[in-house]
């Protein structure tokens, strides 16, 4: 089969391009994009060109960089940053957007408008689906519907990392998008059976099986043009519900929604499948005597009062209990960024040795949950290799859509 072009922005230290060459030798990065706002050393970026090479890689603020400069391409990839999202904000100006980050879908968007590449695959956090709290689904309906108008068919699913036996609990949407010129795109538009594409005959399904879930199909309308659907989406944020489901297939104006719960019989991997030995572990790592009362406390649930430094205000403040060491014949947690350091900390890692010793996770291990090749990240400090990994994604996700997509994009 021909060779699939792929633009990779947003890209990190190269998750998805990991993830597609793994898949299949028919994806061939032509092009990539890494960029961090607000830093002097561009480390991701650093690592990323270290690995696959600085020809054809940008290391610019995506937005300053013109569409012509980037090479035509078959699949457009990223996890484009979270913390925000974008929505039209007026009928005259239906680029104007919310949120400093949540800026870069418009960039996305208006690549694609230029380029149309066929295919699309694109990641975010699953709260996506529900942002913002004040009108829930209102920035998933937005980008929807601007895809929809440049002529994409777009399935979505909140896949689990873990539900699928990879190393790491990690629930992220992901979204696969491709243009009604193809074969795919047409497929999809004629099926009338839109609940048995989600469920079967889709790529996602193909890629990811499953089984239906508690809340059966609905259809939801996006009528309007974007400053419109951002104004009164989902009854202008009085109803408290994202009318979007785990699941679901656009096609044109109308996406198609339901719950799906995974089906996979396949072999599991644990936290203690990736661990090295302990007599691989720099000293660093292991936790002092000293620290151990300190962090069971943050682990420990709580019920105490609380001072605001700021104001003086005091306030009720209770969270529950963790497990303590991390338990080594299940999944891991989701990695975070702030993963790295001595620092006792709620979120961090820390795992038990043969020894009956306490220490966290290194580098490598943290690499191993991603399911990147080891040492993939060095270069970078401890803590920075720490925060990529709390930024990417798992990369076992990315290898088993880019098979369904090999297989299926013609």
């Amino acid at each position: 089969m021909e060779p699939l072009k792929v633009v990779e922005l947003f890209a990190g230290v190269g998750g998805f391009r990991i993830g597609l060459e793994r898949a299949s030798d028919r994806f061939r990065v032509v092009w990539s994009n890494q960029w961090e706002p607000g830093v002097k050393r561009q480390a991701a970026s650093d690592v990323y060109k270290a690995r696959f090479g600085a020809e054809r890689h940008s290391n610019e603020d995506i937005a300053l960089v013109p569409v012509k400069e980037i090479p035509a391409h078959d699949l457009l990839v990223g996890g484009f940053p979270c913390q925000d999202y974008s929505v039209a904000r007026t009928l005259k100006q239906a680029a104007g957007l919310q949120g400093k980050k949540g800026v870069l879908w418009w960039e996305i968007h208006r690549i694609l408008k230029v380029r149309k590449p066929a295919f699309i695959l694109l990641e975010n956090v699953d709260r996506l689906l529900k942002s913002p709290t004040g009108q829930r689904g209102r920035d998933f309906a937005v980008m929807l519907a601007s895809l929809a108008d440049l002529g994409y068919v777009v399935e979505w699913r909140v896949i689990n990392a873990a539900d699928y036996g990879m190393p790491q609990r990690r629930r992220r949407v992901f979204f696969v998008a491709y243009h009604q010129r193809t074969a795919l795109g047409k497929a999809a538009t004629r099926t009338k059976d839109r609940s048995r594409w989600i469920m079967e005959d889709g790529l996602i399904a193909m890629a990811f099986p499953s089984a239906p879930g508690k809340v059966g199909l609905s259809a939801v309308t996006l009528d309007g043009d974007l400053a419109e659907i951002t104004r009164k989406f989902n009854n202008a944020g009085k109803t408290t519900k994202s009318p979007f489901a785990n699941a679901g297939v656009l096609v044109g104006r109308t996406a198609y929604t339901c719950a799906v719960v995974p089906e996979y019989d396949g072999p599991r991997a644990t936290l203690g499948d990736i661990l090295l030995p302990s007599q691989q572990v720099p000293k660093e790592f292991f936790v002092p005597a000293r620290q151990v009362k300190d962090w069971k406390y943050f682990k420990g649930g709580k019920s105490e009062r609380r001072v605001d430094r700021s104001n003086g205000f005091s306030y009720a403040y209770s969270e529950g209990a963790m497990a303590f060491p991390d338990p080594l014949d299940k999944p891991s947690r989701t990695i975070v960024t702030g993963e790295g350091g001595t620092t006792p900390s709620r979120f961090k890692h820390v795992v038990p040795t043969p020894e009956g010793k306490l220490r966290r996770l290194t580098p490598l291990e943290l690499e191993r949950l991603n399911m990147f090749p080891d040492g993939h990240t060095e270069g970078a400090t401890d803590a920075k290799r720490a925060f990529f990994m709390g930024n990417a994604l798992v990369t076992g996700v990315i290898e088993r859509l880019g098979k369904a997509l090999a297989e299926r994009a013609k």
